[in-house]
Order: structure tokens, then sequence, then C-alpha cells
């Protein structure tokens, strides 16, 4: 025979509790003891357990409905029993899936349910903070279930402190404070009230868009949570006096058509300094892979690439032995083909180091995420005016380029990743040098 879960009593105090959440569907086994729901009292959040096993065979109030204590919230017993209900509290919403058992709807003795209509409204916890605060109740921004307030709601529309008699001013007469008074320490007084309350707008309609997790999306997740979890990442920030690449940019871009130059960009020039720096440090060319370290005699850079779909890292293989026009053509091939869809899966894999530039967004620096099983991932920022003082002690702005290592701590000290992004800065810096090996 079905058992009726009642909603527990709270206190002598307590009358009624607000359904949260519900933590388990119709049809799903429950043993004594699990979580059912979680439920607002004007005291405290409570979870609430199930004190029959069984199949949840019916639950009886919705998220956000306003239960009494010791009323029946949830119906326990055996797969595909049959159980009574009062007709009032059978709702389309917690209706039984077809699969699920058939209920039948006969006269009871138990209250009826809140509408959807009626709990629209505020919390017990909820309306006591705000009155204890002095704040409009309607004034606040509801995020609970169906649109009431809750507690967290008063707590993120609180401003500064208002005074006792400003508190009951804006009480007795409905006004609103504003965030900042003209009281010691920012406190909200009665003449702030009388000076700055305008009505208080309805809170717009709000629109929630579910999207699921998949694709290119899902496989970036798994990989950043995976990176995360399996690696010991340090982060080191520096800036690359970039006088040079701009120079190179502007005169490849005047270049003449023939040669083929005018499509280099910056991020070019970054990629060539630092396929030709990993070449001087060969351990940040390298896979880790917990007990046993793969060094390649061959840079494989990872190209960073923002897609429709998502995150894409096309692989630029041997790019060591690349002339800086040929890195460049195949980069922008490579990224051609992640950005219409038609990179092939080959070309996505076997990277050895990674290079991720969002200096284009006007970000200086940043924190990129490795690659696993990459010993080490590159960060390229903007380029932005630094001031630099020269040896008579007068100080110049420099245009430089901001410059982000992340290494993984387990393969390689962060002396030699120092060392490694020291060499990389003086290589940015006499890139023109750095051509002419």
């Amino acid at each position: 025979m079905a058992q009726q879960v009642v909603m527990p009593k709270q206190g002598n105090s307590v009358e009624s509790c607000i359904i949260v959440e519900w933590k388990v569907a119709v049809g799903d086994k429950v043993a004594v003891g699990d979580i059912l729901c979680s439920a607002e009292t004007d005291k405290s959040t409570i979870e609430v357990e199930s004190t029959a096993e069984g199949v949840l065979l019916a639950q009886l109030y919705a998220e956000g409905d306003e239960v009494p204590v010791m009323q029946g919230i949830a119906m326990i017993g055996e797969a595909g029993e049959r159980v009574e209900l009062p007709t009032e509290q059978v709702q389309e919403e917690t209706k039984p899936k077809p699969e699920a058992v058939v209920v039948e709807t006969k006269a009871a003795p138990i209250a009826a349910s809140v509408s959807a209509v009626q709990a629209v409204g505020a919390s017990p916890r909820a309306k006591a903070l705000a009155e204890k605060e002095g704040l409009l109740i309607s004034a606040v921004q509801p995020s609970g279930p169906k649109g009431r307030i809750i507690e967290r709601d008063v707590l993120a529309a609180k401003g500064q402190p208002l005074s006792p008699l400003a508190r009951q001013k804006a009480l007795d007469e409905g006004l609103a404070a504003p965030q900042q008074g003209s009281g010691i320490g920012g406190r909200v007084l009665a003449s702030d009230l009388v000076a700055s309350t305008s009505p208080v707008a309805a809170a717009p309609a709000e629109e929630v868009t579910e999207i699921p997790v998949k694709g290119v999306r899902k496989v970036t997740a798994r990989r950043m949570m995976e990176s995360i979890h399996s690696t010991c990442q340090l982060s080191l920030h520096a800036w690359a006096d970039a006088r040079a690449l701009k120079r190179l940019r502007a005169g490849f871009k005047a270049s003449s058509a023939e040669l083929g130059l005018g499509g280099i960009t910056i991020n070019d020039l970054v990629l060539f300094a630092v396929s030709r720096t990993l070449q001087q440090f060969p351990a940040f060319n390298a896979h880790f892979l917990g007990d046993k370290i793969l060094r390649y005699s061959h840079v494989h850079l990872g190209v960073a690439t923002d897609t429709a779909k998502g995150l894409l890292v096309p692989v630029l293989r041997n790019s060591d032995v690349l002339s800086l026009k040929q890195l460049s053509l195949q980069t922008k091939a490579l990224v051609g083909k992640c950005k219409d869809g038609s990179i092939a899966p080959d070309d996505l894999t076997g990277s050895t180091f990674t290079v991720s530039n969002v200096g284009s967004f006007g970000i200086e620096a940043f924190t990129p995420v490795l690659n696993v099983p990459e010993v080490a991932i590159l960060g390229v920022g903007t380029i932005a005016l630094k001031p630099v003082e020269d040896e008579d002690g007068d100080v110049a702005f420099i245009e430089h380029i901001g410059l982000s290592l992340t290494m993984d701590h387990q393969a390689v000290d962060g002396a030699d990743a120092a060392r490694f992004l020291r060499s990389l800065m003086d290589n940015i810096a006499k890139i023109d040098l750095l051509l002419a090996l």
C-alpha cells in the first residue's frame, strides 16, 4: 500500500514551508532517508527525507508551492501501484508520465495546493529580512521558483545600512532607499529617501534559454576539467618589446604583392619566435604522461582558434623548419578550415605546444589552461605602451606585447619556465635578427 510523506514540522512557530527543488522525479526508486526535496522556512533551508521505501508515485506539490507542515507532499509505493489523491491536488505539472503509475482522482480530506499564481510572492524568511533591513519587498528582483522572492534575493538587494528613522520612514511611506546615503560611511538617512526616491518599476519578465552541452563545447569542457585535475599549473606573466614586430608587420604590409608577404600578421611572427625558442628549450616541447616525459625533435604548434562551434586547436606541424611565409600560409589555411567546418580530425591532434592569442580583444594578460598532455601553453595579449627607463635615466613609453606562460610544475620547474619566457621575450624583441638564422 502506498505511503504518504509529509512536510515535517520545524519547531512550534513554523506553519508552512516552500518547496525549493525536487531531488527525485516520479518513477524514481527511493529508500528511507533519501532526500526527496529541499524546502525553505522562515528560519532556514531544510532537506526533506523519505520516510518510506519504494517508487515515487506522485509529487503532490510543485517547486515554489507553499506547503503547510504535516501536509502530504509525496506518495511512495510499489511500481505500477494505484494511489488515490484529492482532485484539487492533481496538477498538470505533477501528473505521472505515461510509463508511470496511473493516479485515480477521488476526493480525500487533504488541503488543496497553492496555485502557480498564488505561489508568486515572497518567502517568510525573505519578508522578515526585508523588514529588518528596511527594504521594499516589491523592489527586490526574484530568482526563486515561479518568480518567488527568497532570502538570497533580499541579501542581493541590500544597499548601505539605513538609520532607524530612515528604515521606519521607508516602511511607512513605501519609499525605496538609494544604494548609498549622505550619512557617515554611506549610511542612508531619512532625508535621502525624500531626495532620491522614485516609483519602483515592476521587475522585468525573466526568460531562460536552456542550451544542451554537446559537441565541441562538451569536449572542451571535459578537456578543461581533465587539465585542471591532472596537472599542477603555474603561470608566469611578462612583456616583450614589440617595436620590431610592429616595424616588420608594417614593412610586409607595404611590400610588393608579388612577394606574397602582405598577409603576415603579428601572430605569425610570434608563432615563428615560439617555434625557434622551443628548439633552445626542448623540455617545453614535450608531453607529460605521469610516469614518463616524451620530448619531440620537431615543434608541432597548436593554434587555439575561436569558431562558431567553440574552441578548436589545429596543429601546425614541423613549424620549426617552416619559413615565416610558409608558417603564415599554413596557419591561415588551418584556421580557415576550422571556421568553415572542413578541418580533418588528424589536423586537430598531435600538438606539442599551444599558443592562444586574445590580443585582438584588448586583453593584456591572462592564465591559459594547459592543453594536456602538453607541458606548457603560451597566452598572447595585446600590444600596449609601457614606461621604460633608459641608461641615462630618461623614461620613454614603448610598445610591448603581453605574454603569459602556463606550465605543468610536474614536468618542469618554475626557474626553467622563467628562462624560457625570458629567451622568448628577447627573440620577439629581436625578431628581425631571428629571421636571419
